[in-house]
């Protein structure tokens, strides 16, 4: 089972960060990673740069309305991720918990679906397995850079 681990911080999540030694937080979010990367478990994982840099996409109108960072409205931040390969739920709960974050800061633990989710005679769904089966024999069939 795939899960994401979607790390947030609120406004105290935040300051408490801008206190940090920028050196101690990477370092203690490199043996975190390292530690799942040991374990076999880490598929794919990133922070994410300022959300002044970002945008948000609102479909609450035609056509969809882009509005620049930051996010006047959001309690909290989506500040990165992992995506993880495990056993069970309570796997996840437990490297989840390891996450080396303090006061103002939460992982949102999700589920990651795979086609098997989905109803298998869906023309969609098909067409999916096909493209990822592509995508994958691509890269393998990419030179090393």
């Amino acid at each position: 089972m795939k899960y994401m681990l979607i790390m947030r911080a609120n406004e105290q999540g935040i300051e408490a960060y801008q206190e940090m030694d920028l050196n101690e937080v990477i370092a203690a979010m490199g043996r975190y990673n390292e530690s799942l990367i040991k374990a076999g478990v880490l598929l794919a994982g990133e922070g994410l740069a300022d959300a002044t840099e970002g945008f948000v996409v609102d479909f609450d109108s035609t056509p969809p309305v882009v509005t620049d960072g930051p996010y006047a409205e959001a309690k909290e931040l989506f500040n990165g991720f992992w995506i993880i390969q495990v056993s069970s739920k309570e796997e996840a709960a437990e490297w989840a918990k390891r996450c080396p974050l303090g006061p103002g800061a939460r992982l949102e633990v999700r589920r990651v679906t795979e086609l098997e989710d989905f109803p298998q005679d869906n023309e969609w769904i098909r067409k999916e397995a096909e493209w990822r089966d592509e995508a994958e024999a691509g890269r393998l069939a990419r030179p090393a850079e």
